[in-house]
């Protein structure tokens, strides 16, 4: 008989409508039980309660726990058959919900997240089936005749996906455990965003590495002989990855020191724009106009960056205007500042101001000072504004705003002059002589 035949009879039996009810109480317990431990806290982000509660971790594992307690309850009354088909389903919907929320929560723009999800799913689901058809330990037993040699260690297939399976739930445990801290701990704990930040990416990667050495050790790897790797890696550092070392340390000490924080408005280099993100490798700086310029870390620790926003978030801005040389200077300064002024995002404290800065060769030219302390809003936009203020206040106080002018003078030549010229030419004289001659 065939473990599948033999399954369906052992299902053929007068008491399974019994167990039945025992399953579906379990089902209903742990959707009580989880409707009132989530029902005033969850979210439709949660790992534990998900958006129907029943498509969180939480639902399943509580029923996994009932069910194979009622299996192991029940297993010297009378078979259970249900029940033992019931624990790896349960099991396999555990697995697959810890991933399905997990992958979201510490990966939410990775578009691979998904697929990732969707291949784990259908390798859980087989193993499931498998399991329930009797046919995983024949599958394991022939998994561990098949070994390979890695020198002097030999390794077997079923060592070596088991420790690809330990490795994975140990480092998903991992990403959920640092993702959990930074929004319940860190979100309240720490309000700076750079230094939250730099505290997430040392956490998740101490949990990482701590998670891997786990695995490793789990999976039944030496971890004495990573201590000649981890020398090995130390010389590379040292020797051929100085530049990427030094932008990831300087990631972290910018992060550490906040002296370029995400939201300031920098200058690095002649390009201007708002730190978006900070990587451990390298700096994202958005222009307003769209651009962005990825700037390695350790170019903002060795070299001269602006910060615009780091003491004051307010700017200084300019405008210049040229009025011709009859003008009132008084009447023009006072249309100036009164259009900045008037001006949408001019800061009437400190005032705006005007100055009349030169003597220009077309006409007097003035500069309005103004400030802003939104300049991550842009900065073209409100000298255009004010400009134009600037432009309608003039024409209609009938002020002129002179074109270029040039005056030519003609002066007649005297004479003569001409002649003299050439006379007094060394090569116009040869050449006339020659020409006598």
């Amino acid at each position: 008989m065939t473990p599948l035949e033999l399954t369906l009879d052992e299902l053929n039996h007068p008491r399974l409508l019994w167990e039945t009810f025992v399953l579906l109480a379990c089902l209903g317990v742990a959707y009580g039980l989880a409707w009132l431990t989530g029902r005033h806290r969850r979210a439709e982000d949660s790992v534990w309660f998900g958006k129907h509660l029943f498509d969180g971790l939480l639902f399943p594992l509580i029923a996994l726990g009932l069910a194979y307690s009622a299996r192991v309850g029940f297993a010297g009354l009378q078979k259970v058959p249900l029940l033992r088909l019931a624990v790896p389903v349960l099991l396999s919907l555990v697995a697959i919900r810890l991933l399905a929320r997990v992958f979201p929560l510490v990966f939410p723009r990775s578009p691979y997240a998904r697929q990732v999800e969707r291949w784990v799913s259908w390798l859980v689901w087989l193993v499931a089936v498998l399991w329930i058809l009797g046919l995983l330990p024949a599958v394991m037993a022939e998994m561990e005749g098949i070994r390979f040699a890695l020198g002097k260690t030999k390794v077997t297939l079923l060592g070596i996906v088991q420790g690809v399976l330990s490795a994975g739930l140990v480092l998903v445990l991992a990403l959920w455990l640092s993702a959990t801290l930074e929004r319940k701990v860190l979100r309240d704990a720490v309000a700076d965003l750079s230094l939250r930040k730099v505290t997430v990416n040392a956490m998740r990667a101490i949990l990482l590495t701590l998670g891997f050495l786990f695995a490793l050790s789990a999976a039944g790897v030496d971890l004495t002989a990573l201590s000649v790797l981890g020398g090995a890696l130390g010389v590379g550092i040292g020797f051929g990855l100085q530049k990427l070392a030094a932008n990831y340390v300087s990631g972290f000490v910018i992060l550490a020191e906040r002296s370029v924080r995400i939201g300031d408005t920098v200058r690095v280099e002649g390009f201007e724009g708002i730190v978006a993100d900070i990587k451990t490798r390298y700096t994202l700086i958005r222009a307003a106009d769209g651009r962005a310029s990825v700037v390695p870390n350790e170019k903002l620790i060795t070299e001269r960056v602006e910060n615009l926003s780091l003491a004051d978030p307010r700017m200084l801005l300019t405008c210049d205007v040229a009025v011709g040389y009859d003008s009132d200077v008084q009447k023009v300064q006072d249309l100036l500042v009164e259009a900045a002024v008037a001006t949408q995002r001019v800061l009437t404290d400190p005032p705006p101001s005007c100055r009349l800065v030169a003597f220009g060769a077309d006409g007097l030219e003035f500069r309005v000072l103004f400030w802003i302390d939104d300049p991550q809003n842009g900065q073209l936009n409100v000298r255009s504004d004010v400009n134009l203020r600037i432009l309608r206040s003039l024409r209609q106080a009938g002020i002129d705003i002179p074109y270029p002018q040039r005056v030519l003078h003609v002066r007649p030549a005297a004479p003569g002059a001409f002649d003299a010229t050439v006379l007094s030419s060394p090569t116009l004289n040869a050449s006339a002589k020659e020409a006598r001659g």
